[in-house]
């Protein structure tokens, strides 16, 4: 089995949770105000008002705040997915899960024998295609391209690991948690498109990139990094 570092989803958690609640404890900081003025203020008119808006607004925020914090946690669960079958590999591989890159966090950064991966995970529904160099949700091009997505935080993960000593190459991989990816496997502008069933195989390589003492060296400076 591979070494797991890190805990999967963890950072998608927070960040989701932070996302969605922020508006409504700006509402709760405005309901209070207004409970002020009403109650202190020569025009008690005015916090009135100032209420019922700061009400409506905790509702809307409680509706459209939990349905994006579930967005989060869906993605979440396709990281914690991705990271179960990753440890599965041979134990000479380790897998950094929410691995902190400048200002990114990469879903996994997978070590082995067979080289560094910087892996994006995503757990969409809906049909995976790729029609002329671009990835599509049932017909349709999604809001952020995974693709440029996967080659950033590949470049960021190998800035990271040369600051700390360590240059070589980062493979780009962009993983589809839900399966959902009709082609299985492709690769397109650099990236590795992958169905999460088909990680462990792909993965699970005789290829030497890394030689014993170099992993060694590379797993050490990643650890003392965190």
């Amino acid at each position: 089995m591979a070494r797991i570092h890190g805990v999967a989803g963890e950072w998608a958690r927070v960040k989701g949770t932070v996302a969605g609640m922020w508006p409504l404890f700006l509402g709760m900081f405005v309901a209070g105000f207004g409970a002020a003025a009403w109650l202190f203020m020569p025009q008690p008119f005015v916090g009135m008002v100032v209420v019922a808006v700061a009400l409506g607004e905790i509702c809307l925020s409680l509706v459209y705040g939990m349905r994006r914090i579930e967005r989060f946690f869906v993605g979440a669960r396709g990281e914690e997915r991705v990271s179960g079958i990753l440890k599965g590999l041979p134990d000479k591989y380790h897998v950094f899960n929410d691995f902190v890159a400048g200002r990114l966090h990469v879903d996994h950064v997978v070590v082995g024998p067979a080289g560094v991966y910087a892996v994006e995970t995503k757990n969409w529904r809906g049909r995976v295609t790729i029609e002329e160099g671009y990835v599509l949700v049932n017909g349709r091009v999604p809001n952020r391209n995974p693709l440029s997505q996967a080659l950033k935080e590949a470049s960021r993960v190998k800035s990271a690991l040369a600051k700390i000593g360590w240059r070589g190459d980062v493979t780009p991989v962009l993983v589809f948690a839900s399966d959902t990816f009709v082609s299985h496997i492709a690769e397109v502008r650099g990236v590795v498109v992958i169905n999460s069933c088909d990680v462990k195989t792909s993965f699970g390589t005789d290829r030497v990139v890394l030689p014993p003492a170099d992993l060694e060296r590379l797993v050490s400076l990643m650890e003392n990094c965190r």
